[in-house]
């Protein structure tokens, strides 16, 4: 077990939690765009930078990614982790002003306007990379990627032609914090186009059940299965799948 401070309160963990796992035991809320659960820390948003503090040396770092040590003290809203963080969500404003969590975080921080230049395409992607980790590291598909660099980076299929590789999961969907991903949508079209009536079950294709066959053409929004699975599980089924272990 490993004890560490954070923000003025004690708190006893395994070793090998992060930080910001330990925060969310002791109820400290630290914001997050690119965290979940069942996917490996990235760290892309830098949202979750907190302030480190190990004898006389204080730097910031990314509490997703950064496992506890003893005697470790952290503070997750001093004034420079706030200022940063502002910063952060003035960038984030700037490419993203109409994404409903980018303003929503705003809200919080007391972030009203942005001092840098507004992207010429509006976009609701904030490039966090949940929905390319999940298909990857959850799913095993590899079905979408970033491709372009710098301002040209987005999240895209292979030659921007969905390829068979893609599930119709919805992992990505589920996963998205801005809703910008919509593979769902687009894969399910071209499953009922090629395959007939051998229409697998998602759930089949992504390996959460052995046999089963999709009795409503793909429209998974009515179907009874599909929705009582998501329900009982309180998770996507590729990440409850993930979180518990179970196969």
């Amino acid at each position: 077990m490993v004890t560490l401070e954070i923000d003025g309160q004690k708190v006893e963990v395994e070793e090998g939690t992060t930080v910001l796992q330990a925060a969310r035991k002791l109820g400290i809320e630290i914001p997050t765009l690119c965290y979940n659960e069942a996917i490996q820390p990235y760290g892309a948003c830098r949202l979750c930078v907190v302030e480190v503090i190990m004898g006389n040396v204080s730097r910031f770092q990314s509490s997703c990614s950064l496992p506890v040590a003893d005697g470790m003290t952290v503070k997750t809203n001093s004034e420079s982790v706030l200022r940063g963080r502002k910063v952060l969500l003035e960038l984030y404003l700037a490419r993203c002003p109409q994404s409903k969590e980018v303003k929503e975080l705003c809200e919080r921080y007391g972030v009203t306007e942005t001092r840098f230049k507004t992207f010429d395409k509006m976009e609701d992607c904030v490039l966090c990379g949940l929905c390319v980790r999940v298909c990857d590291e959850v799913v095993g598909a590899h079905a979408i990627d970033f491709v372009g660099r710098g301002t040209e980076r987005r999240v895209d299929v292979p030659f921007e032609r969905l390829w068979d590789k893609c599930l119709a999961c919805g992992a990505c969907t589920y996963v998205c914090p801005t809703g910008h991903i919509q593979n769902e949508g687009r894969r399910i079209g071209q499953l009922r186009r090629n395959l007939g009536t051998e229409r697998k079950c998602r759930y089949m294709l992504m390996g959460a059940v052995s046999s089963k066959i999709c009795p409503n053409n793909y429209e998974c929004w009515r179907c009874e299965y599909d929705q009582r699975t998501e329900y009982q599980l309180g998770n996507h089924p590729a990440l409850a799948l993930k979180t518990t272990g179970k196969k």
